[in-house]
Parts: structure tokens; C-alpha cells; sequence
């Protein structure tokens, strides 16, 4: 019995040892199935095809019925249309919105931004005044937008009679927008108008009348197949000869309202009022901008309504750029037959957009560094590197802004530029492009200075300026004597590699292509570089199946002339659409984290001001500046050997050296937190680009203007000059400098507006308030600061906020001979600022003060009205004048 039970019990043992076995064989076999399956390569499905023909073409006698919505066309009748001439307006938008948060409007405003028309944006009213639409006997607008079309037809009668006299007058039409709800009536008249809308509706395909006048990009006949998203657009009805149908389309079912005709009748949703009813053009959407056509007509509309004042031109240049090439991990790259469907693209693709060419970026350390069949694509890729043109990325694609000296960096090119020439890749092109934008902007100087030794560049481009969202806002500028262009995002990234594994699946891909974010980005931008990459072109090649795709689809619905230039010929194209865009505008890299990732450890805001002196000149900014740098907690910038203590950074040429130059002025604070460092340039003032470029860089810096009286200021800078031998001031007195009129001299001319243009102060305070706020400016009174400077400076620090409180009673002392307050030295001896401060003058003729009092009579009431709304004390110089002359 007793061996029995051991018998059993070594037979357990043995059962619980084999299941054991077994479970860890099992879990053994998942592990490599599932390592198998990761690094064995994918059983490749064929690329998807590009679109291939256009939608379908309405032909006559389809069966398709025109709604008896509108009359029929007209036969021996000809409707006369007033033309387009607004002219007489400005080239503004005025667009009316539900609230600055509707998603229509937004979009409004994003494409009149993205084709570079300027705006302006209001809360529509439905009472109360309407904005000033004129000023002197022109038009401060010349066209109107309405969100929802609803708020223009039920304005109050003052305002509905006020803005349609405007627009019949200086020939300015009007787009508006419905958009159904749940609340809408099936049926109503729009008010005040012979035209009936129907809402709430499901539509199939669209269709273009090729009968609209304001077609011009878009190309007619062609049919959207299939439903429209959505059952809630409205179409409209009318038999009144105004109307011209733009886009039609039938209803989704049989149930279509009897009224609406038979089912396959065709309604308009989007129409034309030609102004034959009451003077004014129209173009109303029977929904919003959701669906693509609707934004392509949109654009049309702007630019018939604006005579094509604003309009885009038809040309569209594209450049695809393939970065990486050699460059990506085993399964990624090119193969042999990956590169004849490349070359076999690009040649088809020829024929539809004239000098069409691959533009392939270059590492040359990575040659070789696939399998054995994407060594052979690399090698495939050299012996018809004559069929593309190529430009370098960096050897071993490092981040050019990890590099701070310019011959290491220039050695890494060094190395990329041999191995061109070993494979007889060009090197001429004069373009490149930074792995990652790194270096282009923010700038990093030695980047553009290797680029200019090593390979000659004169164009590269990048996303990133001024920044990469929105896209819309992207611009080009130059800077050392290279061009920078925008660069565009198509979609595709190194990652996008298999159409079914499209990111949010391979109709998101579609639906860019077809009307959506790629469309819109060459429909509206005149030149577009599109970024792709290496792996983009391999596995299932959606670099080829996106860009023939984008390319047919742009011809089949739009009249867009499209064609391709090398890098440097679009580089002048560039410019000459927007020669506006040359001079960069500076922002501040710390406020945008993919700039700071991309810009040098070496480098620091904090070296940065935080506060500026401005000016304007002959008010007193020098003893102000002396003044400051007393405090031990304020810092001012480095001397200049050209422009003493002054930096002139952003009114002039130093502003093009960029901002390492600027913030080479400065040292690194000791504390960043109680450490005020400042520059004073006085010029800043006045130079109407300084408060944009100074907020972009700083914009949380406070603003110190001195102002004395202007009459005093004309006649200190009227004397500076003199005493610099300007010819024009030693030529002239003081009264025939500013009495001359506009048939003097150019040299006499210049030397008056330098005498009395700083001292209109209102209008440059008002300019530096569009970018600062009220808060940040300190306004000094110039007269003050030489009586009472130590009151002046405990005004100054507390605005500044900073600490400790500096006691300038003590500092201080009054010298006699001089005439003013000086630093007050060890002995009690006087510091004083030199000779060529506090001149002496001769009295000005009390003829000449009292034309100037006269000139300046307007500008000082604005002052006082200026100071008085930002709360700030009056000057003593503006009272006194307030109260010794009659027009106070």
C-alpha cells in the first residue's frame, strides 16, 4: 500500500512537470512568432493607383433636368451687367462675423489670410452703428462678407440704407453665407429680396454652371459625384433675371419637395445676384465653406466682386523636394524598381506641368547603408542623377545649430560636396536645405556662413518661419545674402509609408488631395516647396500616388497653370510677388518651444532687454541713459564703435545682421530675475517699422519715450546739424528750413522733416500702442527730467519695478557752469555729460516759434488727449502751452 501511494505520487510530479514544459514551450513559440512577424518584411501589396480621369462631364440629353428655379437661359437677350470698378476703395476686406470664435468666420478670415488680402473683422450688428466705411471721399473697404446673410437683411433701416449707398456707390459687392438649422423654415423669401430660399435639404452631385460670370479659377462642367455631407443645405428660387446659378446640384431622394420640381432636377446653392435689382452685386452660399468647391468658388467671388483687385493670378509654381535621399533604416528606402516608378512619374508628370523635376537632398555618409536590393536603388539613383536635381543636406544629416564653430560645421559640407563630386552629383545648384530646419530660423549665423563658403548658397527654405502653425501665416525673407522661401507640408513624412496605414486611414490622404488642405495649398499659395522624404517614394511610393494625384485633380477642377522652376529662378519669382517679404522680421525663439529645440545651447534670451529707451532724439535720452546705468540693478547694452551708446538695431541696416548681433550687445546677467538690462536708441521714436519688429522680439519689454516741447526739439535738432555741417543747416535759417514748401530742395526738405516729424508725438505714441500695450509705456517729461531728475527717476523705477530703490537725491549734484544735474563723484566732484550736450543757442525768432506753436497746435491737443486716456501726467511743457494759448 505504502509503495503504491509513492508510485502515484512521483506520477503527479511528473504530469505537473510536463505541464509546466509544455506552457513554457508554448510562450517560447509566441515570443518568436512574434519577433518573426516584427522584423520579417511586409508582404508588400501593390502602390495604390493615382486618379486617373476627372469627374464626370455633364453632356447634353443625360436625362439631368435644369430646375425651373431661374428662367431658362436667355435667347436674343442680353442682361446688362454694370462692371466691377471699386477703385475708389481700399484693397480691405470687411468681414462680419457671429463672434470671434465661429468656426466660419475663422476660415473666412484664414483664407483671405492665406491669399495674402488684407481684413478687417467685426461683430455683425444687428443694431447700432455701423463701422466708418469711408474716409475723406475714399472707401475704406471694397468688399463685404457677412458670416450669416441672415444680419445684413435685418439690419435696422439706418444702417441697412448706410451700408447699401456705400456699396452702390463705390461699386462694392457683397458675399453672404446661410447656413441652416434646426430652427430654419423649410420655405421663406429672403427679406427685401425676389428670391425664395428652401433649407434642411440632402443634395447629390454638384455641378458648376460654366454660365457664371465670376467663374475664373474654377473650371466648369465637371460633376461632384455622389452626396453631399450633411441635410441641411439650402438651395435657392427665384425667376427674377439678377440670379445666375453658380453651383447645382438635385436632391439626395424621390422626397424631394413637390415644389422643388422633379427629383433629378437641378437647384442652385450657390448663386450670383448681378445687381440688376438694386444696383449691388452679390454671391450667396446656400451653406458654409465645410464643403471644398464652395471655398474655390469663394475665392472666385472675391475676385469678381473686387474688379480682381484681389485675386490670385492663375500661374502656380510647385517644387517637391525629397529630403533624405540615402538617408533612412533598412525596409525604408528605395529599390531598383522604386526608382524607375520615380523616373516613369516624373516623366509623366512632364506633360501635365512643364519642366516638372524631382529636387533630391543628399547625405552622402549614408550611401550604402540599406539591404543589398536598396544599395542597388542608391546606385540606380547615381546613374541617372542627370534626370533630377539635387541639393545637400549635411554629411551625416547632423543639426547644423549643435555646431558653434563655422570651420567644423564648414567641414562637415566639406565632406557632403567631395562625395558629389566622387559621383558626379551637381553642385551648382546654389540650394540647400538643414536637416530638421535647424539653423535657418531661428537663425544660427555660422550655418549661413559655412553655406556660403563651402557651397555657394544663395536659396534654401523652411517651415518654420515665422512659425510652423499656422501654415497660412509662413513667409519668406532674406538674410546674408540668401534667399529663404517657405516650405509646405504635403501630407507625408518619414513614417507615411503604406496607403492603408495612412495616419486616420488612406481617406485622409484622399480627402487632402481631393479639395482639402494639400489642394488648398497650391490653390492658394503662388509658389509652394513641398517637403517629402526619402521613404515616401519607397514601399507603397505615396510620394508618386499623392503628387500625380494633387496634379490631375488641380487640372480637372481649376484652370490653374501649373509648372516647375529650379530652386533659384523660384527664389526670384518669390520676390517679385512679394518683394514686400525681403526684410525678416525677428521673433523671439524662446517663445516657441520647436524654435528653442532647434536654436543653440549657447545662446539665451536673458540676454535680451527688458526695457527700451526710444527717443526721440534732442529730448534728453542721453542724460537719461547716464541716469540709469547709475542704478545697480540696471544694465545697458555694450557701446557701439559707430553709434556710441546707441545699438540702432531695429530702425535701420544693423537690424539685417540679426538677432545674435543684437544680443551680442548685452552680457549675461548675473541675475535674471532683478537684472534690468536696457538700450537706448533715440531714431526709434519715430521709424514707423520699430514698434512692429521690437514687439516681435520683445514683446513684454516697457517703452520709455522723453518728450519736451516739439518747438524746443525742432530747433536742438535744427542746431545738431549745424554743428554737424549738414549743408542744409548751414545753408538756411532755422525759419526757411520749416517754412520751405514741397518745390524746395530734396536736401532742405529732408532737414525739415527731421526737424518737425519727431515731434508730432500723438501719432508715433499711437503706433507704438498698436503693439504694446497701455501698460508698457512710460511717456517722460523731457523738461522735468533737467529740473527735477531725481523725482523723474524714482517715476521711472517704480514702472520699471525694479529693486532696490536707487536714492539719485544723493547721487546727484547740480553744476553751475553746465547748467544741469550731474553725477556726483567721489570729493564732491561733478560728472557731467560732454561738451556737445546743453549747448547754448541763440534765441529762436519769435516769428519762427510762432509758426511752429501754430503747426503743432493739432498734434499737442491729441497728446493731451492721448496722455489723458492712458491716465498718464501731463508734461509741464503741454500744460504751460495749454494754458498760455487760447486754444485750450
Amino acid at each position: 500500500m505504502g509503495l503504491w501511494k509513492l508510485l502515484r505520487g512521483v506520477r503527479q510530479l511528473e504530469l505537473h512537470r510536463l505541464i509546466l514544459v509544455l506552457i513554457f514551450f508554448c510562450l517560447l513559440s509566441m515570443a518568436f512568432l512574434a519577433y518573426y512577424i516584427s522584423n520579417s518584411p511586409k508582404i508588400k501589396e501593390a502602390p495604390p493607383l493615382p486618379f486617373s480621369e476627372c469627374g464626370g462631364v455633364v453632356a447634353a440629353g443625360d436625362g439631368v433636368q435644369r430646375a425651373p428655379l431661374f428662367l431658362p437661359p436667355f435667347s436674343g437677350r442680353q442682361r446688362t451687367v454694370k462692371p466691377v470698378d471699386n477703385s475708389r476703395t481700399e484693397p480691405v476686406v470687411l468681414v462680419f462675423v457671429e463672434s470671434i470664435y465661429s468656426q466660419l468666420g475663422q476660415e473666412i478670415v484664414a483664407i483671405l489670410e492665406s491669399s495674402r488680402f488684407r481684413c478687417h473683422t467685426e461683430i455683425a450688428p444687428s443694431k447700432g452703428d455701423m463701422p466708418t466705411l469711408m474716409e475723406r471721399d475714399r472707401g475704406r473697404y471694397a468688399l463685404v462678407i457677412y458670416e450669416n446673410i441672415l444680419k445684413y437683411v435685418n439690419l435696422d433701416a439706418w444702417n441697412r440704407d448706410l451700408l447699401d449707398k456705400y456699396c452702390s456707390e463705390f461699386s462694392v459687392g457683397i458675399i453672404g453665407f446661410f447656413k441652416a438649422n434646426e430652427n430654419s423654415l423649410l420655405s421663406a423669401q429672403l427679406k427685401g429680396f425676389p428670391l425664395f430660399l428652401h433649407s434642411n435639404l440632402g443634395l447629390r452631385d454638384y455641378r458648376i454652371n460654366p454660365a457664371a460670370p465670376l467663374l475664373y479659377i474654377t473650371k466648369p462642367n465637371e460633376v461632384e459625384q455622389g452626396p453631399l455631407p450633411g441635410d441641411d443645405w439650402t438651395v435657392f428660387q427665384s425667376n427674377h433675371s439678377t440670379y445666375e446659378p453658380v453651383l447645382l446640384a438635385s436632391t439626395k431622394s424621390s422626397e424631394a419637395l413637390a415644389h422643388l420640381g422633379p427629383h433629378r432636377a437641378l437647384h442652385a446653392t450657390v448663386i450670383q445676384d448681378l445687381g440688376l435689382h438694386d444696383g449691388i452685386q452679390r454671391v450667396l452660399f446656400g451653406n458654409n465653406l465645410s464643403f471644398w468647391l464652395h471655398k474655390l468658388i469663394f475665392i472666385d467671388a472675391i475676385a469678381y466682386l473686387t474688379g480682381k483687385r484681389l485675386c490670385l493670378s492663375l500661374e502656380r509654381h510647385i517644387l517637391v523636394d525629397v529630403d533624405d535621399i540615402f538617408v533612412g533604416k533598412e525596409g525604408t528606402r528605395m529599390k531598383v524598381s522604386d526608382v524607375k516608378a520615380l523616373l516613369n512619374t516624373q516623366s509623366k508628370l512632364r506633360t501635365l506641368v512643364p519642366n516638372f523635376t524631382f529636387n533630391l537632398g543628399f547625405s552622402g555618409k549614408f550611401y550604402y547603408s540599406g539591404t543589398e536590393e536598396e544599395d542597388e536603388g542608391d546606385d540606380m539613383l547615381l546613374q541617372h542623377k542627370e534626370e533630377f536635381w539635387w541639393f545637400p543636406h549635411m554629411w551625416s544629416h547632423m543639426q547644423p545649430h549643435l555646431f558653434h564653430n563655422v570651420s567644423v560645421l564648414s567641414e562637415q559640407m566639406r565632406l557632403n560636396k567631395l562625395f558629389a563630386q566622387e559621383h558626379g552629383i551637381p553642385t551648382d545648384m546654389g540650394y540647400a536645405v538643414s536637416p530638421h530646419h535647424s539653423g535657418v530660423y531661428p537663425v544660427h549665423s555660422q550655418l549661413y556662413e559655412a553655406w556660403k563658403s563651402v557651397w555657394g548658397i544663395k536659396v534654401t527654405s523652411t517651415e518654420e518661419y515665422p512659425h510652423l502653425r499656422p501654415a497660412r501665416h509662413r513667409r519668406g525673407y532674406i538674410h546674408n545674402g540668401i534667399k529663404v522661401l517657405p516650405r509646405q507640408t504635403c501630407g507625408l513624412f518619414t513614417h507615411t509609408i503604406f496607403y492603408n496605414e495612412y495616419p486616420g486611414g488612406s481617406r485622409e490622404l484622399d480627402k487632402s488631395i481631393r479639395g482639402g488642405e494639400l489642394f488648398l495649398t497650391v490653390l492658394l499659395n503662388p509658389i509652394s516647396i513641398f517637403m517629402t522624404h526619402l521613404s515616401n517614394y519607397g514601399n507603397d511610393r505615396l510620394g508618386l500616388y499623392t503628387f500625380e494625384s494633387l496634379v490631375k485633380f488641380v487640372q480637372c477642377w481649376t484652370n490653374l497653370r501649373l509648372q516647375t522652376l529650379p530652386p533659384l529662378q523660384l527664389a526670384e519669382k518669390y520676390f517679385q510677388i512679394f518683394p514686400e517679404e525681403r526684410d525678416p522680421l525677428w521673433q523671439n525663439p524662446c517663445h516657441d518651444k520647436r524654435h528653442k529645440d532647434i536654436w543653440s545651447k549657447e545662446k539665451t534670451c536673458d540676454r535680451l532687454p527688458k526695457f527700451l529707451v526710444v527717443g526721440p532724439q534732442k529730448t534728453g535720452t542721453t542724460a537719461l541713459h547716464l541716469l540709469l546705468t547709475l542704478h545697480p540693478a540696471i544694465i545697458s547694452s555694450f557701446p557701439s564703435p559707430v553709434t556710441f551708446e546707441e545699438v540702432q538695431f531695429f530702425n535701420g541696416p544693423n537690424y539685417h545682421n540679426g538677432i545674435d548681433w543684437y544680443m551680442d550687445f548685452f552680457p549675461f546677467p548675473s541675475n535674471v530675475s532683478t537684472d534690468f538690462m536696457f538700450e537706448k536708441s533715440a531714431n526709434y521714436f519715430d521709424t514707423e517699422l520699430v514698434p512692429k519688429r521690437a514687439a516681435a522680439l520683445v514683446p513684454r519689454a516697457k517703452i520709455i519715450a522723453v518728450l519736451i516741447n516739439p518747438v524746443d526739439r525742432a530747433y536742438s535738432w535744427y542746431q545738431h546739424q549745424r554743428a554737424h555741417q549738414d549743408p542744409a543747416a548751414i545753408n538756411y535759417t532755422f525759419h526757411q528750413v520749416v517754412t520751405a514748401g514741397p518745390s524746395s530742395s530734396k536736401e532742405l526738405l529732408v532737414l525739415q522733416s527731421r526737424c518737425l516729424k519727431p515731434g508730432e508725438y500723438a501719432a508715433h505714441l499711437e503706433r507704438w500702442l498698436v503693439h504694446f500695450q497701455s501698460r508698457q509705456l512710460y511717456v517722460v517729461d523731457g523738461s522735468l527730467l533737467r529740473s527735477n531728475p531725481a523725482l523723474v527717476m524714482e517715476g521711472i523705477q517704480r514702472f520699471l519695478g525694479v529693486t532696490p530703490i536707487f536714492n539719485y537725491t544723493q547721487a546727484l549734484m547740480f553744476d553751475e557752469s553746465k547748467g544741469f544735474w550731474c553725477q556726483r563723484m567721489e570729493g564732491g566732484r561733478p560728472k557731467c555729460l560732454g561738451k556737445s550736450k546743453g549747448r547754448k543757442y541763440l534765441e529762436m525768432a519769435p516769428e519762427t516759434r510762432a509758426f511752429l506753436m501754430e503747426y503743432y497746435r493739432e498734434h499737442n491737443l491729441e497728446l493731451l488727449r492721448l496722455l489723458n486716456r492712458l491716465g498718464q501726467t501731463l508734461p509741464l511743457w503741454l500744460r504751460e502751452e495749454l494754458q498760455s494759448s487760447s486754444w485750450s
